[in-house]
């Protein structure tokens, strides 16, 4: 096995060990279940912390897709299609086993795998959506007037409706229905409400 081939292995394996495990997992147990030496993997990644920051770019930053954005404000299709679209397609990326709980498990660790990822979201997507809903709803572009909090809060009802799909089934182990018709459901039952937070938040913005 080349060095890059037995890196990606070991990469592989950890992001199904600490998903299993949490971060509390010792490096020690990952190598058995490679059957490699510490010391071996000590030599692909010097530190744990090396390995974990490897695992989050496997895991959030090589799944995120740098098109998200542009889906949403492709104002050619109607806004409702063009976030049932979005959402569908993020569903695939985050609602998995490896991606909920080491997300759910960086939180309870302390890690700022969190608050990375959450900066990202609200810069790529959240403030694109609060643009979008804007001009669907007649009210000032973003660029007249800022997202209000209370904007971003209503985004991010949506977004954790959709994100706790995965916490049913990944932690509480709960079934969960077939993901497209839910997630359908869910953006369009917000778009449909949404308008009245969008009006009152930029009239009544400074």
């Amino acid at each position: 096995m080349s060095p890059s081939e037995r890196e990606d292995v070991i990469v592989k394996e950890a992001v199904r060990f600490f998903a299993e495990f949490g971060f509390e997992g010792h490096t020690r147990e990952l190598a058995r279940r490679l059957d490699i030496t510490q010391p071996l993997l000590y030599r692909y990644f010097a530190t744990k912390d090396a390995l974990v920051e490897r695992v989050y770019q496997e895991v959030f930053l090589r799944r995120w897709n740098p098109f998200w954005d542009e889906v949403i404000g492709d104002r050619s299709k109607p806004l409702r299609e063009r976030m049932v679209a979005f959402y569908q397609d993020y569903a695939k990326a985050i609602l998995t086993y490896e991606w909920i709980r080491l997300f759910m498990f960086s939180g309870l660790k302390g890690l700022d795998f969190n608050t990375r990822y959450l900066e990202l979201l609200r810069r790529r997507v959240f403030n694109t959506l609060v643009d979008e809903l804007r001009l669907e709803f007649g009210a000032p572009g973003t660029a007249e007037k800022p997202p209000t909090d209370i904007e971003v809060e209503a985004v991010w009802s949506l977004h954790a409706a959709i994100f706790y799909l995965g916490v049913r089934k990944f932690i509480y182990n709960m079934p969960v229905g077939p993901l497209e018709p839910i997630i359908e459901m869910k953006v369009l039952s917000f778009v449909d409400g949404v308008g009245v937070v969008v009006r009152d938040a930029t009239t009544t913005a400074g």
